[in-house]
C-alpha cells in the first residue's frame, strides 16, 4: 500500500517504513505527527483518488531526527565588471520514517 501526501507543501509517494526527508517541522524528535492532506490512497489495485483530499485517510510518521542538507553555493558574476558575489545555503530538513497508512 502507498499513498501520495502533502507534506509542508510538498507531495511525497510514501509507504510503511520507509525513510523520507522532509522540510523541517516543528515537532521533536522521536515524537509522531500525522498528516491528513493525503491525495491519493492505493492498497493493492484499489486506488482512491481525493477531491481535493481523500476522506478518512490520514498517514502517521515518527521524528527519527532533524538535519541540515548538503551546501548549496551561490556564485554571481558579471564579466569584465570586477563584480563577484558568493553565498552559501544550507536546508534543514526533518528526516521522518512513516509507521502507518490508514485509508
Amino acid at each position: 500500500m502507498y499513498a501520495i501526501v502533502d507534506i509542508a507543501g510538498q507531495q511525497f509517494k510514501v509507504e510503511k517504513e520507509r525513510k523520507i526527508f522532509v522540510h523541517r517541522l516543528s515537532a521533536d524528535e522521536g515524537a509522531t505527527v500525522e498528516f491528513e492532506n493525503v491525495l491519493l490512497t492505493d492498497n493493492e489495485g484499489d486506488v482512491k483518488i481525493g477531491a481535493p483530499v481523500v476522506e478518512g485517510a490520514k498517514v502517521t510518521a515518527k521524528v527519527l531526527s532533524h538535519v541540515k542538507g548538503d551546501k548549496v553555493i551561490v556564485f554571481k558574476k558579471k564579466r569584465r565588471k570586477g563584480y563577484q558575489k558568493k553565498n552559501g545555503h544550507r536546508q534543514y530538513f526533518t528526516q521522518i520514517q512513516i509507521e502507518e497508512i490508514v485509508g
